[in-house]
């Protein structure tokens, strides 16, 4: 168990940790965004609430919550880790070697683009998920399920946060061009026939999920969808 531990502890195995979480994430996202891009049907938010009914009765989905918490938590965690190593690995920059040349700037500025999710993250949960699953929601719609959609409507209202949200899918693009590949990497998934095809479809995944996420306050808030 000890060598066990020290293996999770060691620098692969923070990022083996950080590959599996971020692969889980990533399938995550896939669920989220489908429910949420539900807004779109545009029938005055019906099919969206009927999504988020089952998302917050289904006793599975509730016991994934769980899981879903506890992996994000670990995968900042581990990010923040491995940072601050790489950090303390060279506490001086070297004058002759150029890092540009070898890697994309947001592969470097994973810690900084993290941290701008982080803090979306908190806004996010508070508007939503607190509401949805402890506060209640005052209102319900035409069927009688609770109307989250009319909360989205009255958050989306505010400027500042659709600027949030849009800055933050911004991040979540940039993450996810280096996260979605690096995972793969990481768990040893390299194949010269295959890696290529995972970062086409790295490159693609990470635009489509951050342009839905972004589209869905943008066009709540200047009225696309009612």
């Amino acid at each position: 168990m000890a060598s066990f531990g020290n293996a999770l502890s060691s620098s692969i195995g923070k990022k083996l940790i950080m590959g599996i979480t971020g692969l889980f994430l990533i399938t995550f996202l896939i669920v989220h965004c489908f429910l949420n891009s539900l807004i779109f049907v545009n029938d005055g938010g019906l099919t969206f609430n009927m999504g988020a009914h089952f998302m917050a009765t289904n006793w599975i989905i509730r016991a994934m919550e769980i899981v879903l918490f506890a992996g994000l938590l670990l995968h900042i965690y581990q990010g923040y880790n491995l940072a601050a190593q790489n950090q303390a690995a060279r506490p001086v920059k070297y004058a002759v070697t150029n890092g540009k040349a070898n890697s994309k700037w947001y592969s470097r500025s994973m810690g900084l683009l993290g941290t701008l999710l982080l803090i979306f993250l908190i806004v996010h949960i508070s508007k939503f998920w607190v509401v949805s699953r402890f506060t209640g929601i005052p209102t319900t719609d035409v069927r009688g399920q609770e109307d989250l959609f009319a909360v989205m409507v009255e958050t989306f209202k505010n400027p500042w946060i659709v600027l949030l949200y849009v800055l933050a899918m911004i991040s979540l693009a940039y993450h996810l061009l280096h996260g979605f590949a690096s995972a793969f990497q990481t768990l040893g998934w390299n194949h010269k026939k295959y890696s290529p095809i995972i970062k086409a479809v790295g490159v693609w995944y990470s635009i489509i999920i951050s342009l839905l996420f972004a589209a869905m306050p943008i066009a709540t808030h200047f009225g696309f969808i009612k």
